[in-house]
């Protein structure tokens, strides 16, 4: 299948300060594509020309096979970190003529206005300034601004910044939906538990450069490190004496009668092989292979490029 969206070679600089250097990514149509790094990477950057706010000194954009044009802008909805609601404006004015910036006509924009206000039990707000309004609630407004005229591409960036855990949890599940229906949704977060949650594929950029792209099971299976964790009730001294040439022994500790240690296996030992050097010696409750998180990851891949420019 065709991405919907590829760069390829981007380059960004502003005065002495390179900002992106030949990033190329593909972003798969309906997925949901976490774009991360540090702060200063890039990723603000490559959002802007994608947006067609900046353009890039060198390379291009493509959306679906087609060199990025204004027409395109249609089929963006872009939710910025920095929020931009006129303060003085009411609710239902504001979002109205902003969906009619993006081509809706008043009534359809009416219409899908009050479906989204209902769902977000929000209805109470239609008449009420942006300034009356927590930041929360301000972020809800401008969620449903964004996605309003059902673009194909989603760029939100940071999307749960001033939310709690349920309004959170509720604009999770609404671009798991909008995913459902068809959008594609390019997500520029710091926070690794929501990739883990809703990213199919990511990209990592770190001083300016691509370092890390692809889907993140894949790249989850390629960082694990063959390591075990084995919880068991028997005496650790029988477990640690009937260890073998083919496991190191990471962590230990016991509670209560039940063990639970952390073992590398090495060379091309498998579980099964470790379970037979044991099993006869303590009563083995459960085996499971610790798979690197995502924050794990991208903390070493950063730090594997810290320590190359050192």
């Amino acid at each position: 299948m065709q991405p919907l969206l590829t760069t390829q070679n981007i380059v960004k600089r502003y005065a002495n300060h390179t900002a992106l250097e030949n990033v190329s990514i593909s972003v798969p149509k309906q997925s949901i594509f976490g774009l991360l790094g540090p702060n200063g990477a890039g990723k603000t950057s490559l959002i802007r020309i994608i947006n067609q706010i900046t353009a890039p000194d060198e390379g291009e954009v493509f959306i679906n096979g087609e060199k990025l044009r204004q027409k395109h802008i249609e089929n963006i909805g872009y939710l910025p970190e920095e929020r931009g609601l006129y303060k003085k404006m009411k609710v239902g004015e504001q979002a109205l003529y902003l969906a009619q910036l993006k081509g809706m006509s008043k009534s359809d924009a009416l219409r899908k206005l009050k479906e989204w206000f209902e769902k977000f039990d929000i209805a109470t707000w239609w008449n009420k300034k942006v300034e009356e309004l927590s930041k929360g609630m301000q972020q809800k407004i401008q969620f449903i601004i964004t996605v309003l005229h059902e673009p194909e591409l989603l760029i939100l960036d940071e999307p749960f910044t001033g939310f709690d855990p349920i309004n959170t949890q509720l604009i999770k599940d609404e671009i798991l939906q909008l995913r459902k229906n068809g959008a594609t949704v390019i997500f520029s977060t710091h926070n690794m538990a929501s990739v883990e949650e809703i990213c199919d594929h990511i990209v990592l950029i770190n001083k300016a450069k691509t370092i890390l792209e692809g889907a993140v099971s894949d790249i989850k299976n390629t960082y694990k490190s063959n390591v075990y964790e084995i919880e068991f009730k028997g005496n650790m001294m029988a477990f640690t004496n009937a260890m073998w040439t083919g496991g190191e022994l990471l962590e230990k500790a016991e509670k209560n009668g039940t063990s639970k240690v952390k073992i590398k296996l090495l060379g091309n030992h498998k579980p099964n092989d470790l379970l037979q050097a044991i099993i006869q010696h303590v009563e083995v409750q459960s085996l499971n292979e610790i798979i690197p998180s995502m924050n794990d990851i991208f903390i070493q891949k950063v730090t594997e490029i810290k320590e190359e420019i050192q």
